[in-house]
């Protein structure tokens, strides 16, 4: 029996008469379906490439679970840049200087903590608990200032983001060296139970730090009205200033938000380590945020981004990451295969668009 091409309103609903019409069309159609499967394929290579030798099955599952733990948590602190970085394409924008808010705030935080004669904190005579919820409330307003100062450049000076925030890149990682030059700080131990405080004897908390963000960001994008000015703006900004929306006031809160969750990024960086290394801290992460952003469907023109996707993006990132890492694959390459699956998110976008 002949089979009959599918009509038109199947086509746009999506309903096929088998499974493989059906399958192409999610695919091709769906950022987030494609990005889901793309997620299950290295899932499966994971679990491939560790192997099933083990005595049991219950040795195998815990050292599975572990190395997802690690996983997840060494990606923690760049996922969540990467959720904000998802927002500030989502308006049409780019934010290179990530890396860089997240090593001037890190050295804020070290500076506000310090256990020597020169912590700002100890000096006024401030220890514990308040000293380290003061801590965080100052350098959650630092990252939230420096983004608002990249807004206000972008919005009021009218420099385009790329130059705005490359060149914030610059200023805030030199600024930061050159005043914590042989400055050697410690943070108080107590600190470090932010991010290593154990669950069932299981350091998650930096996994948790990133669920919630994700969570707040994902009602904010699909439920607020925010979230449907920042689509707004990105989609067309002249259509949407003749709309009533703010468009340099949404901006500015788009990149002071970046601001913020980079902040709360490098507090949990801070409290991982201990300390940070001002010259090389947060170097390539703004690629791995917008590498993240992309594979997960955010349209780099603007308009459209999924911070699920962008969940889904980071998960496909670190997982590959950790393949590289177990293959020997020498780290300048890695960087390769970040790159190869950048150019192909972005030209299955372009296909999907050209469809």
């Amino acid at each position: 029996m002949e089979t009959k091409p599918a009509t038109d309103k199947e086509k746009n609903t999506g309903k096929k008469r088998n499974f493989f019409e059906w399958f192409k069309y999610k695919w091709s159609n769906e950022p987030l379906f494609s990005t889901a499967i793309a997620l299950v394929v290295m899932v499966i290579l994971q679990t491939l490439v560790l192997g099933f030798d083990y005595d049991s099955v219950g040795s195998w599952f815990q050292a599975w679970t572990n190395n997802w733990i690690n996983i997840l948590r060494n990606n923690a602190g760049v996922a969540i840049v990467a959720l904000g970085m998802t927002l500030v394409i989502m308006t049409g924008g780019i934010d290179l200087a990530v890396g860089s808010t997240l090593v001037a705030t890190g050295a804020f935080t070290m500076v506000l903590l310090d256990t020597g004669n020169r912590g700002l904190l100890g000096i006024m005579g401030m220890t514990g608990i308040p000293a380290f919820i003061v801590t965080i409330l100052l350098v959650m307003a630092l990252g939230y200032l420096l983004g608002s100062l990249i807004g206000v450049t972008i919005t009021k000076g009218k420099v385009p983001p790329f130059i705005a925030t490359l060149g914030a890149m610059m200023i805030f990682r030199s600024v930061t060296q050159h005043f914590m030059q042989g400055y050697n700080t410690t943070v108080p131990t107590e600190f470090l139970q932010i991010a290593s405080f154990k669950i069932g004897n299981v350091m998650i908390m930096p996994i948790i730090y990133w669920a919630v963000i994700a969570y707040i960001l994902y009602y904010v994008s699909k439920r607020t009205t925010f979230g449907r000015q920042i689509i707004a703006v990105g989609s067309n900004e002249r259509a949407a200033r003749l709309s009533g929306v703010n468009v340099n006031k949404v901006k500015l809160r788009v990149y002071a938000l970046m601001g913020l969750l980079v902040s709360i990024a490098a507090i949990i960086q801070v409290s991982r380590i201990g300390s940070m290394d001002f010259s090389n801290a947060g170097r390539g992460m703004e690629m791995d945020a917008i590498a993240a952003a992309v594979v997960g469907g955010t349209s780099m023109s603007g308009g459209r981004g999924f911070i699920m996707g962008t969940v889904y993006g980071m998960l496909i990132i670190a997982v590959m990451n950790n393949l590289l890492n177990l293959f020997g694959v020498p780290p300048f390459l890695r960087e390769a295969f970040k790159g190869f699956i950048v150019i192909c998110a972005v030209l299955l976008q372009k296909k999907q668009q050209d469809s």
